[in-house]
C-alpha cells in the first residue's frame, strides 16, 4: 500500500528561455506567461538578460514559491558539495531566513554561459535564494558527480545533474571513463540525471557527432530528463540497448521547451511539462 508520506510529487519543465523576444510587440510576453503558467502548476498539482527580464523571473518566484506550507521533505545529501560553487552552501526550503514553499533544483544551460568568471543570472537567483543551482562544473578531466538526495517516508531519489557543457567535451570524457557517479551506500535509491546537451548528433565532421549519446549514460539510472533539445517529447521513452555485452536500460524523459523561439517543425508541436 503506498501512502501519502511516501509520495514525492515534482514537476518537470526545461528551457525556459525567460525574456526571449521580450522587445517583439506580439511575443514578447510569450516567455513570462509560460514560466507564470510552469510556477502555477508546480503549485497547484541569455547569459545577460535584461534588467526587465530578471525583475520578472523574481517576481514570478517570489509569486509561486514563497507562499504556503514548507515541503515535507528531507534533504540528507551534504549541500556543501551538492551547492559548492556558493558561498552559501544549503538548500534554500531549509533555510530559517527564507520562505520557500516551492523548491527549485535546477541545472544550468548553453545560454547561461559560464565564460569569463563563470557566473550566470541562475547564480544570482541562488544566492538570493531563489532557487537551487546544481550541476555546476568546469573541469571534465576527473569529474565526480554527487548526487542531491531527498527522501519523504519510505521513498528515496538521488537526483544527479551536470550542466551543460560542450558536447565534444562531454562525449569524450563518458567514453574515456572521466566522469564518476557517487552513489549511497544503499541501492534502494530511485536515480534521476539531468543532462542539457545535444541528444540526436548534429554533426557528421566531428568523430563525437556533437552530441551525447545516451549509450554513454551509465544503466543504474531509472530515469534521464534530457534538456536542450525543443520538441517536447514528456511521454518516457524506454530504451534497452547493450554495450559490450552488457544490457542496459532506462527512461528518457525530453520535456522540451516552454516557449517557441524558432519557425520549425519541432517548435510548432504542443508544449508541456511533466508530473512525476
Amino acid at each position: 500500500m503506498v501512502l501519502d508520506s511516501d509520495i514525492i510529487k515534482f514537476l518537470i519543465a526545461s528551457d525556459i528561455h525567460a525574456g526571449y523576444g521580450e522587445n517583439k510587440q506580439y511575443i514578447g510576453n510569450d516567455s513570462f506567461e509560460s514560466l507564470r503558467e510552469v510556477l502555477s502548476n508546480a503549485k497547484e498539482a541569455k547569459n545577460h538578460p535584461s534588467r526587465e527580464t530578471q525583475l520578472k523571473v523574481v517576481r514570478l518566484l517570489r509569486t509561486y514559491c514563497t507562499k504556503g506550507e514548507k515541503p515535507d521533505l528531507d534533504f540528507v545529501s551534504d549541500p556543501t558539495i551538492n551547492f559548492q560553487h556558493s558561498n552559501f552552501p544549503s538548500v534554500n526550503y531549509l533555510d530559517d531566513n527564507l520562505c520557500i514553499t516551492v523548491p527549485i533544483f535546477t541545472i544550468h544551460g548553453n545560454h547561461d554561459d559560464l565564460s569569463g568568471k563563470g557566473l550566470s543570472a541562475l547564480d544570482v537567483l541562488h544566492e538570493s535564494g531563489l532557487l537551487n543551482l546544481f550541476g555546476k562544473y568546469s573541469d571534465l578531466d576527473q569529474l565526480e558527480v554527487a548526487p542531491i538526495l531527498l527522501k519523504r517516508g519510505c521513498t528515496k531519489i538521488a537526483l544527479y545533474g551536470i550542466g551543460s557543457q560542450r558536447d565534444d567535451r562531454l562525449a569524450r570524457a563518458f567514453s574515456k571513463g572521466k566522469i564518476k557517479f557517487k552513489r549511497p551506500e544503499e541501492d534502494d535509491w530511485f536515480y534521476i540525471l539531468v543532462l542539457h546537451q545535444n541528444r540526436p548528433p548534429r554533426s557528421k565532421l566531428r568523430s563525437t557527432k556533437s552530441h551525447v549519446s545516451f549509450k554513454c549514460i551509465p544503466d543504474f539510472f531509472d530515469v534521464v530528463i534530457w534538456g536542450h533539445e525543443h520538441e517536447c517529447l514528456i511521454d518516457p521513452d524506454f530504451k534497452s540497448f547493450d554495450v559490450n555485452g552488457q544490457n542496459k536500460s532506462f527512461y528518457i524523459i525530453q520535456p522540451g521547451s516552454t516557449v517557441a523561439t524558432a519557425l520549425s517543425t519541432e517548435e510548432a508541436k504542443r508544449k508541456h511539462i511533466g508530473i512525476m
